[in-house]
């Protein structure tokens, strides 16, 4: 690459990056991922205590620490607060764009390079989730350094100590993401790489993963916190094994079923606006004759299928979940795209001024389609943002059409790749102007002050993961179990069963607040004579406090 374009890129980069870090704390945390993986962090800081994660004072078993870690030193380097709860969400969101970028240079050149992180910063799903504080895009990061790691060991150029390094750097990959959640983080690679090996029947591949000191290192790097947790709570090893990998993959246990096809449109829309090059990505990538044994193309495929089928046939089955195929998709779309017609081109454009279109028009009649969960003011405040989104995609998807037409493929792409980002970023900036239908943020800057500090706070026939969070205490909670039961079953001196101990404990209490549901707390407060005044109410809660001197 010559210096200019260097020069041209490194300026992409730049605008890359501020576009992509902006705003992470514009938003208020939402329930209940932004809150449960907000608070976690909150309560190592307070307690001390980071080898057991806890949410609202209960033990959490569910997921690995690495991100509780991660957030915490954030909290404590920076303080409490939105951007620090997503900041490592985004920066491994961002990695992957940098890690599909440096793959696709290294095998296809710097043009592809750029493609591809284009490609990937411009996904929709991707977009998203790499701007919501969850687990996803932390796994996926690591998921896809160890998948690409293993395409530069075994590229044919690559030499002994090459070779070595790059194994290495997969398994510590694997390990990483198994601390980010849990087994999938070697399962799936494990299982790619069978899907590989016997469908390309490359056994040479297989005796050069270095599995001896790999796994070694993998085991030294995953191992002591699994050891260290299950000594410090028995109850960690059946949960978090048994329930939370097993029972969640084969059951309907967590409520969260699809069917089997689900995946589909959630990839369609997820991988937008580039759709119209995917099929001939793929196909092309099949087709592909490489030289050497060892197939990249056809390692990225079979770890895209694994990660899909995978998901597919789970039990359990939420949008985000296929993130970890995206890196390894824009790679082979980008590479595609680097040779990609006039016409596909163009159409892959069309098809982003047509999805610009509709979302105008649906902003456009959203008033008419609104729940009663949000006010007509909040409708109002998003729809701005929604018509911006709608109108900035399609004009910048405009723009792409002309350099398409043009024959200026990596301009097109570019612009189209700034289309997406833009426009997905509005929607989930302007979504702020719905928090308080899903954030407990406002509330408690009404409530706070007239609490005061250190007063017992019940939760009453609820739970809003935010509520801890914002009101920078855990809370009592009252009947309302939901994914803490088998958490509170462990603790059941932390929970109070019913309406009634409530009341029993309320009366006991010099000093004390709750909160209910708006449409409970008269009928509560009557049927059990409880002295209250209420402090702060919104749509959905009401808090009040024990009147006192």
């Amino acid at each position: 690459m010559i210096a200019a374009r260097r020069g041209v890129v490194a300026a992409l980069a730049l605008v890359l990056a501020l576009a992509w870090f902006a705003g992470l704390d514009h938003r208020k945390l939402i329930k209940p991922d932004e809150g449960r993986y907000g608070e976690i962090p909150r309560e190592m800081v307070a307690s001390g205590d980071w080898l057991t994660p806890r949410l609202n004072g209960f033990k959490y078993f569910e997921k690995p620490p690495l991100q509780y870690w991660t957030t915490a030193a954030a909290y404590r380097l920076f303080g409490v607060g939105e951007w620090q709860t997503r900041l490592w969400t985004a920066l491994t969101a961002f990695g992957g764009i940098v890690l599909a970028g440096f793959a696709a240079a290294r095998l296809y050149g710097a043009t592809a390079g750029v493609l591809a992180a284009a490609v990937l910063a411009g996904s929709a799903l991707y977009v998203v989730t790499g701007h919501l504080a969850s687990l996803d895009a932390g796994v996926a990061f690591f998921l896809s350094l160890a998948v690409f790691a293993i395409l530069l060991a075994q590229r044919e150029e690559a030499g002994e100590s090459s070779r070595l390094r790059w194994m290495l750097a997969a398994w510590s990959a694997a390990a990483l993401a198994v601390l980010s959640k849990g087994l999938i983080g070697i399962v799936l690679p494990v299982a790619a790489l069978a899907t590989y090996l016997l469908w390309q029947r490359d056994w040479r591949t297989a005796r050069r993963l270095h599995a001896g000191a790999g796994s070694a290192l993998f085991l030294a790097l995953s191992a002591p916190w699994f050891v260290a947790v299950s000594l410090a709570n028995p109850e960690f090893f059946r949960f978090f094994f048994i329930h939370e990998h097993f029972e969640r993959f084969l059951t309907k246990v967590h409520g969260r079923y699809e069917p089997p096809w689900y995946f589909v449109p959630v990839l369609a829309v997820g991988i937008l606006p580039w759709l119209p090059a995917l099929p001939g990505a793929v196909v092309a990538a099949f087709r592909t004759a490489e030289p050497g044994r060892f197939r990249p193309l056809r390692w990225l495929l079979a770890w895209c299928a694994v990660v899909f089928v995978f998901f597919s046939v789970s039990g359990s089955k939420l949008p985000s979940y296929i993130l970890p195929m995206f890196p390894a998709l824009a790679v082979l779309i980008g590479r595609h795209l680097q040779q990609a017609s006039r016409r596909l081109l163009a159409v892959q454009a069309g098809v982003a001024i047509l999805v610009g279109l509709a979302i105008v028009a649906f902003g456009s009649g959203l008033s008419d389609r609104a729940s009663g969960r949000y006010s007509p003011g909040q409708i109002e405040a998003y729809l701005e943002w929604i018509l911006a989104a709608g109108g900035v995609l399609a004009a910048a998807s405009a723009a792409a059409l002309w350099l398409a037409w043009r024959r200026r493929t990596l301009a097109s792409v570019i612009a189209l790749a700034l289309a997406g980002l833009a426009s997905t970023q509005l929607l989930l900036l302007g979504h702020e102007s719905l928090a308080p239908a899903y954030s407990a943020y406002h509330l408690a800057q009404r409530a706070r002050p007239a609490i005061g500090d250190g007063v017992p706070l019940y939760a009453v026939d609820l739970f809003d993961h935010t509520i801890p969070f914002y009101f920078e205490r855990t809370v009592t909670m009252v009947g309302y179990r939901d994914e803490l039961a088998a958490a509170i079953s462990w603790e059941p001196q932390k929970f109070l069963p019913d309406v009634a101990a409530f009341a029993a404990a309320w009366r006991t209490q010099p000093k004390a607040a709750a909160i209910f549901r708006t449409g409970d707390f008269e009928r509560i407060a009557a049927e059990y004579s409880l002295p209250a005044e209420i402090v702060a109410r919104d749509a959905r809660f009401v808090v009040v406090r024990k009147p006192g001197p």
